[in-house]
This record gives C-alpha cells, structure tokens and sequence, in this order.
C-alpha cells in the first residue's frame, strides 16, 4: 500500500530534487500534487523549480559531500536526480546505505555519460547504435576521427541540451570541435565520444515509463535540434508499424536493463524500418514537454505516479500536438514576456514561462505548446504562437 502524510509535517514523504531546472520544476508540481513534500537543489540560485518547492540548496551538484550532507540532514524518501551532472558515486553509496534513488543509482551512474549507457546498449544488450569511439586527449581524438571517419558528430560524454555537441564535415571542422566539446562539458573539459553520422529519415524520443503494472511506451515523438539542442517537438511521429515495434523492443530491453520506476526518454534515429539506438534519459526529457498538452497525463505527472509506486492503468492521448521552445540569447537577468494575449488568441495553444533568472550565451526560458488535428497544422500553429510573442531583453 502506498501512503502519503502531510507535508511540513513528522510524516510527510518527502523527495529530494536533484537538478532543479523547468523539468525538476514541473515534477515538483506534480509530486505536490499528491501531497508531497519537496526539497529542491542545483547549482544556481532561484532555479525554476526551487521556485515552487517547499525548501532549496544551492550547490554544485558534483561535490559528493555536500550533497550527501544534505540528503543526511532532509531523510529523504526519495531521491530523484534531475540532471546528469551529479556525484553519482555518491548516490550508489547512499542506495546501498537505504536511500532510494530515482529509478536506481545505478541508472543514475551510467547515465551520467555517453559512455556507460553506450557500452550498456551496444556491448552488453547487443543493441544496434551508430560506430563510436572515445577520445581522453586530442591526439586521440585525431585517431577517433580517422577510425570514425568524416561526417561524423562529437560530444563531451557528459553534457545537455545540446552543450559542446557539434557535427564535423569537413576536416577543418576537427580543432572547432574539439575545442566545443572541452568548453561544453558538464563537468569541464575531457573524455569526450566520436561517433559515425547516421544517415537517417527522422529521429524520435519514445517516452518509456516503468511504473507498478509494468512498462508503458507512449506516443513516440519527433524533434528538430539544432546542434543537439531541441527547438520543436511533436506528437505522434508517423512510423511503419515494423519501426515502431522495434522501437518499443529497444526502450522495453534498455529501461528494464536500468531498472527501477519512472519516465525514460529513449532516443532513437530511424531510417525505414531500421532503428538505431542513440541515449536515454532516466528521467523525463525536454522533448516530451509536447505531452502536457497531448496527452491527461503528462511525462511530469507519469513519473510522479511512477516514482510514488500508484498505478497508471491508461493515458489517454487527446491527438496530434506540438511544442515549440522559446531559446533566449544575450546576456542578462532582466528578461520580459509580451503580447501573450496574441501569443494565446487561438484555441489550442498554450505558453510555460520557465522564470530562469538569467542567461549567458543561450538558454531555453519557455515552451509554446498546441493541438489541432494534424502535426503539421499543430507545428504551424506553434509557429504562429512564437512569431507573436514579444521578448525584451534588458542589460544587466
């Protein structure tokens, strides 16, 4: 039996956020839902979620001993990681001491990077992916790249949103690429992966969750990036019967080899009806923000279910949608929103203002979310919505 007390109380259950950004935000609402307590952490000050969370810490979310010091101190009963920068080890240490870890530190630890869940898929659960290599310095990077072979695509094992990612083409494209990959790690410069450019028709997110009756794959999602960082996505991408099965046998083998409860994002490129295996996310994916307006029960609200161990006998999908990120550049801490009454003048569109307190480069600070009763006409309403919105950027 699953039981919930009060929050701010000796029995709230209580959850512990690690990663604290406009995903942690949203399953920060959805747990409250429910009643429980809520402690957030990440590495910056009034990040979206701490923003709705009953507490928050601010900390790097790789120093082991300060996060262990908090998770001492808060007795959470669930630790659910929210980013993949985090001291994993430390989150191994503390399952085997009692914690639960959100779906498994294991999980967790091979997520972290490129490489633990490559090796995962490819070596052990035979599955198919693109030719890779990894590379600790740039004289093996150089030899990545020859054994790869050109066009090929490079990342920092451990990174997000797109960050360091970067496609070589052409062999003066090799120096800018390592160079991206050593400034766009998520815990600085290093190992990064090489690996073969995949000819393929789309690529999709199959979101997986694995809950107490067992594993559920939803709609699967198409997306555009632009290097590595989603800009739209939407909901259902048409696929042939053949791919699709397939696809489903990938997320049911690599999830039930993580283990654990709750949302997974599993990436995937098709060609056909041939399917590559890419990366998954244990957690949910900013790809399938389309679902809080596609389906009752979105990515967020799945994996509070999940995570809490309460069933999830259906979802209900209400039809073609689509989401549309709002990508801030500049330098500031000062950003307004206006025109949203023309942004949200036609039925079927919505707006999430994440309320990120400042940007340096580019960062995501919203989504654009529609229906209507074909993907390309919820895309084009998307569109519409965005070309409407009215974003003023103050100096510092």
């Amino acid at each position: 039996m699953v039981k919930i007390g009060t929050p701010l109380t000796k029995v709230a259950k209580k959850a512990l956020l690690c990663g604290s950004g406009e995903l942690g935000k949203e399953v920060t609402i959805e747990l409250q839902r429910y009643g429980v307590e809520v402690v957030a952490c990440d590495r910056y000050a009034n990040a979206p979620a701490m923003q709705v969370a009953h507490r928050s810490y601010t900390l790097s979310m790789l120093d082991g001993d300060a996060l262990r010091a908090i998770i001492e101190k808060e007795q959470p009963d669930l630790i659910i990681p929210e980013v993949e920068a985090i001291a994993t080890p430390t989150l191994v240490a503390l399952e085997k001491e009692g914690y639960k870890v959100i779906p498994t530190a294991n999980a967790a630890f091979l997520t972290m990077n490129r490489e633990g869940i490559r090796r995962l898929a490819h070596e052990e659960l035979g599955l198919p992916t693109s030719f890779y290599r990894f590379a600790d310095n740039y004289e093996e990077f150089k030899t990545a790249i020859e054994e790869v072979g050109i066009p090929c695509v490079v990342k920092p094992i451990m990174s997000s949103s797109g960050h360091g990612q970067s496609t070589v083409k052409k062999a003066e494209d090799v120096d800018k690429a390592w160079h991206m990959a050593q400034e766009g790690g998520r815990a600085g410069a290093g190992r990064v992966i090489v690996e073969r450019f995949v000819d393929f028709d789309y690529e999709i997110t199959l979101l997986t969750v694995r809950h107490s009756g067992g594993t559920t794959c939803l709609e699967p999602i198409g997306h555009h990036q632009v290097e590595g960082d989603y800009r739209e996505s939407w909901q259902p991408q048409a696929m042939t019967p053949a791919a699709l099965e397939k696809a489903k046998e990938i997320a049911h083998k690599i999830t039930g080899a993580l283990g654990g409860y709750g949302i997974f994002g599993v990436e995937m490129f098709i060609k056909g009806d041939e399917v590559i295996f890419s990366e998954v996310s244990p957690r949910p994916h900013d790809t399938g923000m389309v679902t809080m307006i596609s389906q009752d029960l979105s990515e967020f609200g799945l994996h509070a279910r999940a995570v809490l161990g309460l069933p999830i006998p259906s979802i209900r999908f209400y039809g073609p949608s689509a989401s549309k990120a709002i990508v801030i550049e500049g330098d500031t801490d000062k950003v307004e929103f206006d025109n949203l009454e023309a942004v949200l003048e036609e039925p079927g569109t919505q707006i999430r203002l994440f309320g990120k307190p400042e940007v340096k480069g580019h960062r995501r600070y919203g989504v654009i979310l529609a229906t209507d009763e074909t993907v390309e006409k919820a895309l084009a309403k998307a569109e519409r919505a965005y070309k409407k919105l009215q974003v003023i950027i103050h100096p510092r």
